[in-house]
């Protein structure tokens, strides 16, 4: 069975509550299986619009990563992100 990713990107605005956000959304990634492979780091846009954040979440499979997406647990993770920037997120199957 495939793998699950999540993937982000970001521009963050407020380092203060984007932290609190980072912080609990991490606790509710491991409660459905996540393990981070990409988190900031350096990056290069190579075509179209880049975000300065980047983030791979890694998941046992696509169920469990648009679970972890759609979860009352992230719900709360994303409060605490409001007015912190703006961030895509998506939830894809691995090949």
């Amino acid at each position: 069975m495939p793998k699950g990713y999540v993937i982000g990107r970001a521009k963050v605005t407020d380092a203060t509550k984007w932290a609190a956000y980072a912080a609990k959304s991490s606790e509710v990634m491991k409660i459905y299986g996540g393990t981070p492979i990409v988190r900031g780091g350096q990056m290069t846009v190579g075509e179209g619009e880049g975000r300065a954040r980047n983030v791979v979440i890694e998941f046992n499979d696509f169920a469990s990563a648009r679970a972890y997406l759609f979860s009352p647990e992230y719900a709360e993770a994303r409060k605490l992100r409001e007015g912190a920037g703006e961030i895509d997120l998506v939830a894809v199957e691995g090949a």
